[in-house]
This record gives structure tokens, C-alpha cells and sequence, in this order.
């Protein structure tokens, strides 16, 4: 049987993956449905990741995935600036195992980057800061780097684009080297210019009008390497007349009379 605690993890992994995005809504029903646990378990999952952070529960909404504030996106940014320098300040040199085991990683991001989808890339990039928690022996760090990771990923999916993939696995590149020649005051220093080159890329035009269907479009829209595009030899439709228009127009407009039998909407869902 599924535990609280492997649900709350797989709802992690899949924030990484980007397959759960900012704002989207958890149902508790469906969520039982798939993990074919009870209601209650899944609410108890849920309720480990409100106090970690990553879902919010609100009335007549229920569960969804928090969408962090631009400035809850700066300050995420700073906490990995101390964590993840200080981590490598303190450090002894890596063995060889661990450093074998970060070069993997670096040249899996790489194949990832040139043939993986976005989701695939986040999951990479993101985990080498988790791997490289692991490879320095400190359990408590590794913990905090996966709830790090996590919700730099609802960051940068609401404040930043995705054209930076390369560079960053350059940058994981150079860190594992220094530390494989001993010089952690380089994998320190490295390792901040390239939070600092994170932080600087959040851009917070980029969450447009905040809207969570706006944000799904633009993603289903964009460009997947590995998967032509669906409607690549549609054609659009072809713009209406002038004459054609002001039908329509006239057709559409309601009297007075019939504006006042309209019974007011009811408030739309959240977004």
C-alpha cells in the first residue's frame, strides 16, 4: 500500500518535472483515485506539503499548488546562495566514487539538454544540487536541497525562461572540477555566480496577468525538439470580412431587454 509519505514524494517529483505546475488544483478524490488510497491518506500527504511549502488548501478551491510571490522567488534564491556555499565552504574533498558519480550526472544533463524535453531538463538540472548534497555525505543538507530544488522549479516556471539550460550545466560542470582538484574556495565562488545568475534571470513580467491557463497555454505552445508540432501543416483560418464582421456584430448585440432576463454569472473559478 502506497504511504502518505510516498505520495507527498511523488507529488514533489513531479513539481521538478514540471508535470504539476504553479496554481494548479489537487483533488483529493482524484488524487485517491490514483494512488487507490483513502481520501483521509491523501489529505494527510497533503497536508505534509502545506507545512513544507508547496500546496495551499483555500474554501470552495481546496488543494492547489502554491504560486510563489516575486519577492518569495528572491528570497528563495537567497537561502540556496547560503546553504549551497556554505555547504561547499565546509566540505572535505569529495571522494572519487562521488566524484565519479557527479561527473555522471553533469554529462546525463548534457544528453538531456540536447535530446530531453523541458520537463527532463528541469529534473537534471535541478537534482545535481540534491546529488551533490549526497556526494558530500550530509543527509540533513540533501533533505533541504529537494524542498530547495522543488520550489525553485514553481519559481522559475512563473519568473524565468527556460533558454539557459547549457549554461547552467557548464557551470555544474566547472564545480565538480574544482572540487576534484581540491579547490572548494573556487567550487564556493563558482557556485554563488551561478546562483547569482539564476537570481538575476527572474524576471517578473514574465508571470503576465497571473493567469494559471495563460502560463498552461504558453507552455503547451512551446517549442518541443524531440516532437514536432501537432498542428505544423495547418493553416489559419482566414481572416473575417469587414462586411462579415459587422454582422457579427450586429448579430451579437443584445437588446436591453434581453440583457436584463441575463441572470448574473456565477463567480468563476480560480485561475
Amino acid at each position: 500500500m502506497v504511504t502518505k509519505a510516498e505520495i507527498a514524494e511523488r507529488i514533489v517529483q513531479s513539481i521538478l518535472a514540471r508535470k504539476i505546475r504553479p496554481g494548479e488544483r489537487l483533488g483529493e478524490q482524484e488524487l485517491a483515485d490514483l494512488f487507490g488510497v483513502s481520501r483521509t491518506l491523501v489529505r494527510e500527504a497533503l497536508m505534509q506539503l502545506q507545512a513544507r511549502g508547496f500546496v495551499a488548501v483555500r474554501s470552495r478551491v481546496g488543494w492547489y499548488v502554491v504560486e510563489p510571490s516575486f519577492e518569495e522567488a528572491r528570497e528563495t534564491y537567497a537561502a540556496r546562495r547560503v546553504v549551497e556555499t556554505g555547504m561547499l565552504r565546509d566540505a572535505g574533498r569529495p571522494l572519487q566514487a562521488a566524484l565519479r558519480t557527479l561527473r555522471q550526472h553533469v554529462a546525463r544533463e548534457r544528453e538531456v539538454i540536447q535530446h530531453g524535453d523541458a520537463g527532463a531538463r528541469s529534473v537534471e538540472l535541478a537534482d545535481f544540487h540534491v546529488c551533490l548534497a549526497e556526494c558530500l555525505g550530509n543527509r540533513i543538507l540533501t533533505a533541504m536541497m529537494v524542498d530547495l530544488s522543488a520550489r525553485t522549479t514553481l519559481v522559475s516556471a512563473l519568473y524565468q525562461s527556460q533558454t539557459e539550460a547549457q549554461g547552467s550545466n557548464d557551470d555544474h560542470a566547472a564545480i565538480v572540477e574544482a572540487l576534484a582538484v581540491g579547490d572548494n574556495a573556487r567550487a564556493e565562488a563558482l557556485m554563488r555566480d551561478h546562483i547569482d545568475g539564476l537570481a538575476a534571470r527572474l524576471d517578473e513580467t514574465l508571470a503576465g496577468a497571473g493567469s494559471a491557463s495563460d502560463r498552461l497555454r504558453a507552455a503547451l505552445t512551446e517549442p518541443q525538439p524531440a516532437r514536432p508540432p501537432v498542428a505544423s501543416g495547418a493553416q489559419p483560418a482566414p481572416a473575417p470580412s469587414a462586411a462579415t464582421g459587422k454582422a457579427a456584430t450586429r448579430k451579437a448585440a443584445p437588446t436591453k431587454a434581453a440583457r436584463r432576463r441575463v441572470a448574473p454569472a456565477a463567480g468563476s473559478p480560480r485561475r
